[in-house]
């Protein structure tokens, strides 16, 4: 009795993770095998050997990266029910804790999320463009429409944001069901013709291919890559469906219909070489394919929906984290907490993938952009699961170098295909993710030199209590809650109030809010309060990087006994400071400008932290940097 619902909630999940989880994987046959064959720069001879030695390194690339390297094993690695590179990199940090090398790790880290930011660009971008160009197989006539006509889905698909996933999540499973089997279908009709194909499933093939053709051989295997995009995603995404639902839609669905197909491209390619120009829609029946583009572009739709939802999630880490300003977050589902919807970065990230369509004009162009990004995360992945496997599973050396060297060794030899790309295109998502790495790193730093200036210039938390509770400063009735970074000092906002409306209320708290690295905390460790005397107070707020700070509600959870909240009684008062950039900081003038720039742009701690904005107060103050 027990086991049945246990199942049904398995399956349930599991056609969730298809809708979710496997949509950028998924749509790669619209591409993969097309720019290996019919690239423009070096593209692969279309004879026997060759397609059999490329369908075998595709297969073999699948076994080994996604089912042993991320499916089996990266899978393991996660915090606290957590994936990704941000929840990697604080586990990585905890095992590494005190080492020399652990800032440089968490460096590590913070370019490995920023490059993921450069796949959220350029997957809509490639997916949608791929799918739409099926137009131009149905009639040359609709050649022109392809570039409005992507440039509309993605309009649509980004203004739809908003609702949440959680809106048109139960269509995301069947489509993808149906996508899947439809892969698999097409690439059955086309293997019956010519059945001989599966003898590629041997991985002599691959081998024989590649000593064949180094040179050509290495520089396909950048092609190769484009059947590999989206794994990263399996990893990110396994917080939201857990692991076995995770691997049981990529063993039970995903891996049989991605070989069929590509299999089944294979097969269409021996038999007439011509249809190179497109063999995914070329799979179909004439009749076909219109309904073809329509369920493909759905698809692809849908493989976007996935990476952009992930950007949101890698950026809210990011704030919870302190690599990033904080930004207005929309919650849009009340029942799954990790569907989030925000403004700032959607708009942005929309105008960045037009740009890149509207740059590139094919996702052939764009396939030259896509690789090198999402490769430098796998070998960014390896290196981190590393640690991981050493600190905290506690594996022998021998044992760790040899398990993780086999994938460091694949992810290179694949980076290093890639690496070509760069003045194809490659640059791009390199140029982006550098620059997303710059930002954050620029907003961290910054934000530690801010609160060394504060410091140096605050008062003594203890010396303060001491001098108030001896002097006659009026008392006024409620509470007053002062946020700031440091408990043991005056917040500025606390000694500009008291000059001000020199007098203090009957209950002062000095708050704080503390980031740790696991994905949520619960509300039994949410708060550490700690009484200094009958007046002033002092509590540390705990949140994950999954978690959505919610102050009012953390409060409500204070013992009435020790502290009492009354939230028409209470008043939030807020620093803010106005920042003046110098020469001779710790800190080049151009990033002091920089930083400044973005903390004048940051969003409302009160909307962020969800205070009630007819009790917030807030203080300037001039800061020199």
């Amino acid at each position: 009795m027990s086991s049945q619902p246990m199942k049904a909630g398995t399956a349930a999940l599991s056609l969730a993770a298809l809708g979710v989880v496997y949509g950028d994987i998924g749509t790669s046959p619209l591409y993969a095998l097309k720019e290996v064959f019919g690239n423009a720069h070096h593209p692969v001879p279309i004879t026997p050997d060759n397609v059999l030695g490329i369908l075998s390194l595709i297969f073999w690339s699948l076994i080994v990266v996604v089912s042993i390297k991320y499916v089996a094993f990266v899978m393991r690695a996660d915090n606290k029910g957590e994936g990704g590179i941000m929840a990697l990199m604080a586990l990585v940090l905890r095992g590494a804790e005190g080492k020399r090398y652990a800032p440089w790790l968490m460096l590590l880290g913070l370019f490995g999320a920023a490059l993921f930011y450069g796949d959220g660009v350029i997957t809509p971008a490639i997916s949608v463009l791929s799918a739409v160009e099926g137009l131009e197989i149905a009639t040359p006539l609709l050649k022109p429409y392809v570039i409005p006509a992507t440039i509309l889905v993605l309009a649509v698909l980004f203004a739809c944001q908003y609702k949440g996933t959680a809106k048109v999540g139960a269509l995301f499973g069947p489509v993808m069901i149906l996508w899947f089997s439809t892969l698999g279908l097409l690439g059955i009709v086309n293997i019956v013709q010519q059945p001989h194909v599966l003898t590629a499933l041997n991985p002599l093939y691959a081998v024989s291919f590649m000593a064949a053709n180094t040179t050509l051989g290495f520089l396909a295997l950048g092609a190769v890559f484009l059947a590999l995009t989206g794994a990263e995603t399996l990893y990110a995404d396994m917080g939201h469906f857990g692991r076995k639902p995770v691997q049981l839609a990529w063993f039970g669905l995903v891996l049989p219909a991605l070989t069929l197909n590509y299999f089944g491209q294979g097969a269409l390619i021996l038999h007439d070489p011509a249809t190179i120009k497109n063999p995914f829609y070329l799979l179909a029946p004439e009749w076909a394919l219109y309904p073809m583009v329509a369920l493909a572009t759905a698809a692809t739709v849908i493989a976007s929906q996935a990476v952009i939802s992930g950007v949101y999630s890698i950026t809210q880490q990011a704030i919870q984290l302190g690599y990033c300003p904080r930004m207005e977050v929309r919650h849009t589902s009340g029942d799954a907490q990790g569907q989030v919807y925000m403004p700032g970065i959607n708009w942005l990230l929309f105008l960045a993938v037009v740009g890149l369509v509207l740059g590139f004009g094919s996702s052939t162009s764009i396939a030259a952009a896509y690789g090198i990004a999402v490769s430098m995360t796998m070998i960014i992945t390896t290196i981190l699961a590393f640690i991981v496997v050493r600190s905290l599973w506690r594996w022998h050396w021998l044992a760790s170098a040899l398990v993780l060297g086999v994938f460091l060794v694949v992810d290179l030899a694949f980076f290093s295909a890639n690496i070509v790309k760069i003045h194809d295109g490659g640059w791009f998502p390199l140029t982006f993710g550098f620059g997303i790495l710059l930002l954050m790193t620029t907003w961290k730093r910054g934000r530690s030199l801010l609160h060394s200036r504060l410091l140096a210039d605050a008062m003594p938390l203890e010396d303060f209590v001491r001098n108030i509770s001896g002097s006659s400063v009026q008392t006024i009735p409620g509470t007053a809650v002062f946020m700031t970074q440091n408990l043991s000092a005056v917040p500025h906002a606390l000694t500009h109030s008291l000059k001000h409306y020199k007098a203090l209320h009957e209950k002062i708290v000095l708050l704080t809010v503390a980031a740790v690295d696991e994905p949520v905390v619960p509300d039994g460790r949410r708060l550490e309060v700690a009484r200094i005397d009958d007046r002033f107070y002092t509590i540390t707020v705990r949140y994950g990087f999954m978690d959505q700070p919610d102050l009012p509600h953390a409060l409500s959870l204070c013992d009435a006994s020790v502290l009492a909240f009354d939230m028409m009684d209470t008043s939030f008062f807020l620093g803010r400071e106005t920042l003046i950039p110098r020469l001779g900081s710790e800190m080049a003038l151009w990033r002091e400008k920089l930083f400044v720039a973005m903390f004048r742009n940051a969003g409302s701690a009160a909307a962020y932290f969800k205070l009630p904005p007819n009790r917030v107060v807030e203080l300037g103050a001039q800061v020199v940097m």
